[in-house]
Formats: structure tokens, C-alpha cells, sequence
């Protein structure tokens, strides 16, 4: 044994330094670890879903080019078009929001009973209860598009 086998050099931050030693795995319990793996069944699945995907790419890039970046254009026009419709909803509903609640302090009502009866008539639409066109201003296709998503509707009017 040398002196250098006895001496141990400690860094200043001797903490930070100090990485504990690892215990060996003995190697009857790393064989046994690398040999479970997916079953074949999962395996099989695995295959399948890759294999699926693999078709979708090569059906994708079996496309010309120009067709290609067509469909981005066209998917890039419809995100628009919706951005576009959410924009003059949102302004048509900030200007019915003003219009209620001027009307609403001309006649004496805070705008707490104002959001409170707007509450209630959104829930008496989404429960079916008022299936009122209001003079011919809601389609019947409008009805319809509420009564489609009438679940995610009901989470938003809690």
C-alpha cells in the first residue's frame, strides 16, 4: 500500500463533490431486468400503430409539393376565417353587453340583476327550455349548433 492508496484529496466544496458510491447490481439481476420487456402482443400493437403511421407519412409525401402547401393554404385560411368570426362575435357581444346595461341603469336595474338574468336565460337555452327564435333573429341552424355542444356549454354557464 502507497501513501498515495491512504491520502484523499478533498475539495474545497467537499459536499458538492461527494458522489455517493453505486451498489452493484449483480449480473443474474441485470440479465433478468434486460429480459422483461413488452409482451408480444404489445409488441404487435406497437408494429401496428408505427406501421400506421409510417403509411399516413408516405401517403402525405407521396403528394406533389404544390398540393401539399395547397392544403396548408386552405387550412390557413379557414384558421381566418374562424379568428375572423371570433373577432365580430366578440365585438357584437361587447356592444349587446353596453346596450343591455344602458338600458338597464335607465331603468333603475344594477348590472348584477342584469348578468343574473343573462345567466338564466343561457341556462333555460342550454336545458331546452327556451326554444324561442326571438322575433326570426336565431336560425334554426343556430339552435342546433347550441344543441351540439350543449355539454361544454353547460361548464362555461356555472
Amino acid at each position: 500500500m502507497t501513501l498515495k492508496d491512504q491520502l484523499l484529496v478533498v475539495p474545497a466544496n467537499a459536499e458538492a463533490a461527494f458522489v455517493p458510491p453505486q451498489p452493484e447490481v449483480p449480473a443474474k439481476a441485470k440479465a433478468k431486468a434486460e429480459d422483461t420487456g413488452p409482451t408480444l402482443e404489445e409488441a404487435l400493437a406497437r408494429n401496428e400503430a408505427l406501421t400506421e403511421k409510417i403509411e399516413a407519412l408516405d401517403a402525405v409525401l407521396a403528394k406533389p409539393l404544390s398540393e401539399i402547401l395547397a392544403d396548408r393554404e386552405k387550412a390557413e385560411e379557414a384558421a381566418l376565417a374562424w379568428d375572423r368570426f371570433g373577432a365580430m362575435w366578440m365585438l357584437s357581444q361587447r356592444a349587446m353587453r353596453r346596450v343591455a346595461l344602458d338600458l338597464a341603469a335607465q331603468l333603475g336595474v344594477s348590472e348584477e340583476e342584469v348578468v343574473a338574468r343573462a345567466m338564466a336565460n343561457a341556462n333555460a337555452v342550454l336545458n331546452g327550455a327556451d326554444e324561442v327564435d326571438l322575433g326570426g333573429t336565431i336560425a334554426p341552424a343556430q339552435m342546433q349548433h347550441i344543441a351540439r355542444h350543449r355539454n361544454f356549454l353547460r361548464k362555461q354557464f356555472r
